[in-house]
């Protein structure tokens, strides 16, 4: 470990911003840092050697809250990029605040949320803009201890370096965009609405709607307070009887109850989707033909878990293609769309 920590903190430097923080270097004279701690278009920093050098803000990304130095005179290498590994596998947040190199270990979550790396270690001053590595000290993301109170999270070094090369070339980062919004829908690992319709859990034809078919109400959480079986009172109360969970029209008794509470425990193993509630006019995603009601599966091959999945993963692919699964009249199709600017 102590091998891995000496080869990083080579490519990593003090930049003396709104509070000392460190930088990583990611290419021939370039140095990614925070960007909100950034308040000036030049900042000085400190070598791994003593030398005080000036870095020149070449452009800021709001979206990764990174910020591109470029440092005449930097001779400091690059670090090489690596895989973070398996879920379990050893970390290391290797920082320089201006007490010297710091450093601390971390456990590989596994996965990568909402655009972020959760380095598992423990945070430090002066910690952001450092490098996040494997054990053998390759860079496995650029680390962030101002995103989530008490959390370090790094920034992939796959999406650092995207964003390095494009503040480099056009001092900006275009945000990817398809003009949907959507909200989640969860299917069932081993059943379907009907077939607990047909055990007498739901009154017939209740799941219609959504991707099942057309009527009122989809695979998601029921209207009104309390469900489509009553008003305000919670299930059970009908137009008919007054009581909770006594059967008037369209309620409940304690065995449809259970038969329902099995069914939401099938859901939480099964399928996730993403509904499509709103298509901006205009958009990418009504240029290629896409309407509520279409419910989004994967992208490129890859499925969802929440809504602010699909934004993450467009964001950093302004002017690429990408293709959706979609489920659609009850039937998958794949449904190619290209991502636009803003």
């Amino acid at each position: 470990m102590a091998d891995a920590v000496e080869q990083a903190a080579r490519s990593v430097v003090t930049v003396r911003a709104a509070r000392p923080v460190s930088g990583t270097v990611v290419g021939d004279g370039l140095v990614l840092t925070p960007a909100h701690l950034l308040h000036a278009d030049e900042v000085p920093l400190i070598t791994p050697d003593g030398q005080t050098l000036t870095g020149v803000v070449v452009g800021r990304d709001p979206g990764s809250d990174l910020a591109l130095l470029r440092v005449d005179g930097l001779t400091v290498p690059a670090l090489t990029a690596g895989e973070a590994g398996r879920a379990g596998e050893l970390l290391l947040a290797v920082g320089r605040p201006p007490g010297g190199v710091q450093a601390s270990l971390g456990l590989n979550p596994g996965r990568v949320r909402d655009g972020w790396l959760h380095a598992g270690a423990q945070p430090f001053p002066g910690v952001s803009g450092g490098a996040l590595v494997n054990a053998q000290g390759e860079l496995v993301g650029v680390l962030n201890a101002g995103v989530r109170r008490g959390q370090l999270l790094a920034v992939p070094a796959a999406r650092a370096a995207r964003v390095a090369d494009l503040l480099s070339r056009e001092g900006r980062v275009p945000r990817g965009y398809l003009g949907l919004a959507t909200q989640p829908v969860h299917f069932p690992a081993t059943a379907t609405p009907d077939s607990l319709e047909d055990e007498g859990a739901f009154p017939a034809g209740l799941f219609a709607g959504g991707p099942f078919g057309g009527g009122r109400f989809g695979p998601g959480r029921p209207r009104g307070e309390g469900g489509p079986w009553g008003g305000r009172r919670g299930p059970g109360r009908g137009p008919d009887h007054g009581g909770h969970g006594h059967p008037g029209r369209g309620g409940m008794d304690e065995a449809r109850l259970e038969k329902l509470r099995r069914f939401r425990e099938r859901f939480a193993g099964g399928r996730v989707g993403l509904t499509v509630v709103q298509v901006e006019a205009g958009s990418p995603g009504q240029a290629a033909g896409f309407r509520v009601g279409d419910v989004l599966l994967a992208l490129d091959g890859e499925g969802f878990t929440h809504p602010a999945e699909l934004l993450s993963r467009v964001r950093t692919r302004a002017g690429e293609t990408v293709t959706l699964r979609v489920l659609r009249g009850g039937e998958e199709q794949d449904v190619t769309v290209g991502v636009g600017e803003r």
